[in-house]
Order: C-alpha cells, then sequence, then structure tokens
C-alpha cells in the first residue's frame, strides 16, 4: 500500500509540467519519448529467459494498452483540458478498475449506471458556464479512454502477476510492458502522420521529458504496478483517486491556474458529486 501513496504523490506534479512546460509539443511524439525512456530505463535490468517469450508477449499487450493507448489518449487530452482538469477527470479510473474486475468476475449491477449519470453530472457542474464546452467534452472523452486503459492494464497485470512462478523479480521482465508502451504510443505516431522534424525540445523541456520518463514513467509505473499486486480490486480502485486532489493542488498553487471565485465553488460542487458517484460504485464492488 506504501508504493501506491509514493507514487500518488510522484505523480501530482505531472499534470502541472505537461501544461505549463511541454504545451508546444506535439502530443504523441511526447507519449512515444516518455515510453521511450522508461523503456531504456528498465533494459539493464531485462531477463528474456526468466521469463520466456509467451509469457513476455502477453506482457507486450498488456503494456501496450495500459502504458501506450493510455498515454496517447491521455496527452492528446492536454490540447482540451487544464491541468487540474486532466487531473480531476482521471477520478473515473476507480470506477473502470472495479468494472473490469467485476466483468472478469462475472458480476455487474445497476449502480454501475447510477453512479456513471452522477459522475457525468458533477463533470458538467463544474464546466457548465465554459465557452469552448466542445472541447471539453472532447478532452473529457480523451480521459475517460485514458482512463480505462490504465484500469485494464492494472487488473490485467495483477491478474497475470498471480499466475506467475514465484521467484521472478519483477524488474527482470517490467521492460516487455515497457516495449509493449512503446511500440504501442509509436504506432499512433505514424498512424497521425506525426512531424517528427518539428519534435525540437529545449534543454529545459528535456530535463521535464527525463523527469516524465525515467522518475514519472519508469520508477512510477513499476512501482504502482508491484504495489496493486499486493492489494484486492477494491483498495486498488481507491488508491487511483489519492493523485486527483494533489494533482489538483499542485496545478492550482505550484502552477498558477487561476480559478474565479465560483469556479473554485463550481469545482468543490462537481469534484464531491463525482466522489460520492466513485464510491456508490465502488461500496457495490466491495460488499459483492
Amino acid at each position: 500500500m506504501h508504493w501506491l501513496i509514493a507514487v500518488s504523490f510522484l505523480w501530482a506534479f505531472s499534470f502541472g509540467l505537461v501544461k505549463t512546460r511541454l504545451p508546444e509539443l506535439d502530443s504523441t511524439a511526447l507519449a512515444v519519448a516518455r515510453n521511450l525512456l522508461a523503456f531504456i530505463f528498465f533494459l539493464p535490468f531485462f531477463r528474456l529467459r526468466q521469463v520466456g517469450l509467451g509469457r513476455g508477449i502477453v506482457l507486450f499487450f498488456i503494456g501496450a494498452v495500459q502504458f501506450g493507448l493510455m498515454y496517447a489518449f491521455y496527452m492528446a487530452a492536454f490540447a482540451y483540458l487544464r491541468a487540474s482538469e486532466i487531473a480531476l477527470f482521471t477520478i473515473f479510473t476507480p470506477l473502470y478498475v472495479a468494472l473490469v474486475d467485476s466483468v472478469l468476475e462475472f458480476r455487474f449491477t445497476k449502480h454501475w449506471f447510477i453512479a456513471a449519470g452522477l459522475a457525468i453530472l458533477g463533470a458538467g457542474i463544474i464546466h457548465w458556464q465554459r465557452a469552448d464546452f466542445a472541447e471539453l467534452w472532447r478532452g473529457f472523452l480523451l480521459m475517460q479512454a485514458s482512463n480505462f486503459c490504465f484500469a485494464f492494464g492494472q487488473i490485467a497485470y495483477k491478474r497475470f502477476h498471480a499466475r506467475l512462478q514465484e521467484g521472478i523479480a519483477e524488474r527482470r521482465y517490467f521492460a516487455w510492458l515497457m516495449a509493449g508502451g512503446f511500440v504501442a504510443t509509436l504506432a499512433c505516431a505514424f498512424w497521425q502522420g506525426t512531424d517528427w522534424g518539428a519534435f525540437r525540445p529545449s534543454m529545459e523541456q528535456w530535463g521535464v521529458l527525463l523527469y516524465l520518463g525515467i522518475i514519472a514513467s519508469g520508477a512510477g509505473f513499476f512501482l504502482w504496478n508491484r504495489g496493486a499486486t499486493l492489494v484486492n480490486a477494491g483498495t486498488l480502485a481507491v488508491f487511483n483517486n489519492l493523485k486527483i486532489p494533489l494533482g489538483v493542488a499542485c496545478s492550482l498553487f505550484f502552477f498558477g491556474e487561476s480559478f474565479s471565485y465560483e469556479g473554485m465553488i463550481r469545482l468543490g460542487a462537481g469534484f464531491l458529486l463525482v466522489f460520492f458517484a466513485v464510491c456508490i460504485a465502488q461500496k457495490n464492488r466491495l460488499n459483492a
């Protein structure tokens, strides 16, 4: 559990860093760079024979979803949302964690529909007066796709790890996951026609990328997935929301995002409504 707490604090600064330090760089190229740096970070620990090619391929595809598609959607959302909004909209991840686990356990109830409706209402309250409302919902949907990919990867990895032979250190095969993430984001970049010639980060931006790729993505995802194997799905779902108040606070106070007084009231009211929605879903999952 302490791994999940530590990573939540680690990730809290990522939202503001991407929005304020890397705004003009192509979002898909950034996702590729982050996953490439994380993959390179784990290469020295990689041991093919301890896992085997078959299991490695499974890990590769889990990583392609959890770190590849997730980052492609996540980075694209920054074109439409503030950093604090990105952090706030990750609140739906626990819903998807519990949903994926429930589907795999063949459990499903009406509580999901109630929770989803309340969550969408809460998101609308926060920005119902926003001029670029259409862009808000584009960003919102991108974040939900990102959240679902991250949730699916967590449950898939947790289940895979439970069947893996004991005695194999996780750092020995984590490169498989990051390779999947890198290849998936690279495929997205080619599909979107990313202009690599225009991707020229400054020295300061390379420093931010090194932090995001090696620390936030590399060490962060490793510790998060390790923590996920040590708790049940309900606890994992709850901890997915710890980074939200931390991320919003960092975006508002460390990176200078501004809200009017009325906007802060709507932010608080919407956050409470969305949090209540997740609690409904989570309580039902824990009592199932």
